[in-house]
């Protein structure tokens, strides 16, 4: 049994869920959000109260469970307070800027970087520091790891983009005799 999925999900003031045949909606002060969800949860909207219950006694629908009353959960979240993740970029002329829907990075290549900004999300990069601001949560942490994955942390002197907040454990080099 789910204990996520068990708990009520209460609609805070000025947010509107809605559910349209498997599609579910939620409508807040900073943005939509629209989720397409399996049959095999039963989502009921009650006045101000979201009730997930299984529809099917098997693993799988189990398993969906807590993720969808995860999902509503975090969307409700979203169009109230957008969710927020900082990268830090490290190292010798590595250097970030934002050009209309763009993010050009300067990572030490032979090239640039350019990588193109996801509609719903906002970016902003103040010399190396870099914040992607968005409604989706799942949309924020993707794009995220992928800026993250451009250039990775190394464990020598730490050059690389790297989350606020993540200690890079360091290995010690070469020793001189």
């Amino acid at each position: 049994m789910s204990r996520i999925g068990k708990q009520e999900i209460i609609i805070p003031e000025g947010v509107k869920a809605s559910l349209n045949g498997a599609i579910f909606s939620v409508v807040g002060s900073k943005g939509i959000l629209t989720k397409n969800f399996r049959d095999d949860i039963v989502i009921t909207i009650t006045g101000k109260v979201i009730n997930l219950n299984i529809k099917r006694n098997d693993k799988f629908s189990k398993s969906l469970w807590g993720t969808y009353a995860s999902h509503i959960k975090n969307m409700i979240q979203g169009v109230e307070t957008p969710y927020q993740k900082k990268l830090i970029l490290e190292g010798v002329g590595f250097k970030s800027e934002v050009k209309g829907k763009t993010l050009n990075f300067a990572l030490g290549f032979s090239h640039p970087v350019i990588v193109p900004i996801p509609e719903g999300i906002t970016a902003t990069a103040e010399k190396n520091n870099i914040t992607i601001t968005g409604v989706d949560k799942e949309l924020v942490g993707s794009f995220t790891a992928s800026l993250r994955a451009l250039k990775k942390p190394e464990p020598y002197k730490g050059k690389g983009i790297r989350y606020e907040g993540e200690i890079i454990r360091r290995k010690q080099g070469k020793k001189t005799v």
